[in-house]
């Protein structure tokens, strides 16, 4: 990961990645699958879920569009 982020910050990108990861699992897509349907590279989505990426905010939001859900519930963990 290129930016240098605190244990607190850190800590919230893998639990927005846990919670991306499980509503994609709940819902039955692959990474693979998730990333065509929101137009990102898998390798994109899979640095999501593992919290190496600090997702802005249209990301989120066509994220949560694929999962056919509404971006606040990415944020609920």
């Amino acid at each position: 990961m290129g930016a240098s982020y605190s244990k607190e910050e850190k800590s919230y990108l893998i639990k927005v990645g846990d919670r991306i990861r499980e509503l994609r699992t709940e819902t039955g897509l692959s990474q693979e699958k998730l990333s065509f349907a929101c137009s990102l590279d898998r390798t994109y989505i899979g640095s999501v879920e593992r919290g190496e990426r600090n997702i802005s905010i249209i990301n989120l939001k066509k994220i949560a569009k694929a999962l056919k859900t509404e971006p606040s519930e990415l944020l609920k963990f």
